[in-house]
């Protein structure tokens, strides 16, 4: 893995090792997806829930992006969250947070412009993690969740709403953003 582009140019990303939770997003997602927001990062709060290496968040903040928050459970990939942004020089601009979505999503305070959720495959709790944190979204905030194509989500999840779904192969990424009401 690596940093496609931006101040960290190149850098090379390590991953958890031995690890069958951690779930790397694969290069041809990850080039695909930065494609589609590459002129919406800039200047952008960043939340990278489950964050595994931090490689969405750390794209994001070579990118452009003024901040990112990395929450993970997990000890191993919290210490490689770290040894990234260390190795990306990027250290300054990211917090990370050892905690489960909901106990984040409870607590923190912060709003964010982009949301990144890629929770392992099998615990089944996407659509969950979406609904807690869509109070800590921007007014125009979007979540980008990563899920396998069988997957299903809805529609709909309070007020956001799915405004696209990209298919990689056996992946999809769906895209929620708050309905923007109309005032005619």
């Amino acid at each position: 893995m690596r940093v496609i582009t931006g101040t960290a140019r190149g850098k090379r990303l390590v991953t958890v090792q031995g690890n069958d939770i951690v779930r790397p997003t694969g290069e041809k997602v990850k080039e695909a997806l930065f494609s589609s927001i590459q002129f919406d990062i800039e200047g952008r709060r960043i939340l990278d829930l489950f964050a595994g290496s931090g490689q969405l968040g750390i794209e994001a903040l070579s990118r452009g992006a003024e901040s990112a928050v990395f929450v993970d459970i997990n000890d191993a990939s919290l210490k490689v969250v770290k040894q990234n942004l260390e190795n990306t020089g990027l250290v300054d601009k990211a917090t990370v947070q050892k905690s489960d979505y909901s106990t984040f999503a409870l607590r923190c305070t912060q709003k964010f412009d982009i949301a990144f959720l890629d929770p392992p495959y099998q615990a089944g709790i996407l659509e969950d993690a979406v609904s807690k944190i869509i109070p800590l979204m921007s007014d125009y905030g979007k979540i980008f969740c990563e899920h396998p194509s069988e997957l299903k989500l809805p529609e709909k999840i309070d007020n956001f709403t799915i405004i696209k779904v990209y298919r990689y192969g056996k992946t999809l990424v769906t895209v929620y953003q708050k309905e923007v009401a109309n005032h005619e």
